[in-house]
């Protein structure tokens, strides 16, 4: 299997400060799945490979006002989290994409990621059909949550669906290796960003 850069985009989801940065408000539970897969440096490579082989480059970042106004007053599970700890406010630090792969002036930001699923609260799905994509390729936070639930997504939408094992972390190694394991395989073809870079070429 090769892939085609020229209908090939690379979504990265939630690379922001709050995630990927020392002083993120949840930078300290992803630390140690981040430093196991060493994702940034990972991430890093693909994004190189995939530009230099003209590949779409997709940032979708999740943002809220102040306040939190877009999410329902008694938030629950995940995004409660958010909440209590003032986490991807709008204009804020921590809300912005990590210097190292900030988006370059061909790439293109995803606007309006209110929720965990890229595709639910956005116009993803409309660019990827405007510009011919057929597959997508994944990474980013959190494995078992962000990432799982775009990629369900993706898949349900008929795309070639890669999820990138080693530019993914979540809050635990058990969660992480569990959607690896178990669930990845199920929606999408997991590889390694060698294996990425290696097809590319």
């Amino acid at each position: 299997m090769s892939i085609d850069p020229s209908s090939t985009a690379v979504v990265l989801i939630e690379y922001q400060n709050d995630f990927t940065s020392e002083g993120g408000v949840l930078h300290e539970a992803v630390e140690p799945v981040m430093a196991k897969t060493g994702m940034l440096d990972n991430t890093l490579r693909v994004v190189e490979a995939a530009r230099a082989a003209g590949a779409t480059i997709m940032h979708a970042p999740i943002t809220f006002k102040p306040g939190y106004t877009e999410l329902s007053a008694h938030p629950y599970g995940i995004l409660k989290g958010v909440v209590d700890g003032n986490a991807f406010v709008k204009g804020g630090w921590g809300a912005e994409i990590v210097d190292d792969l900030a988006p370059r002036e061909d790439d293109i930001v995803v606007e309006g990621k209110r929720g965990l699923d890229t595709f639910a609260s956005t116009n993803l799905d409309f660019m990827l059909r405007s510009k011919g994509i057929r597959t997508v390729v994944l990474g980013g936070f959190l494995t078992n949550c962000c990432v799982e639930s775009t990629m369900r997504s993706a898949y349900e939408n008929g795309y070639e669906v890669i999820t990138l094992t080693d530019c993914v972390a979540a809050t635990s190694v058990e969660e992480h290796d569990n959607a690896i394991s178990y669930d990845f395989p199920m929606f999408s073809k997991p590889m390694t960003a060698d294996e990425v870079i290696e097809q590319l070429s």
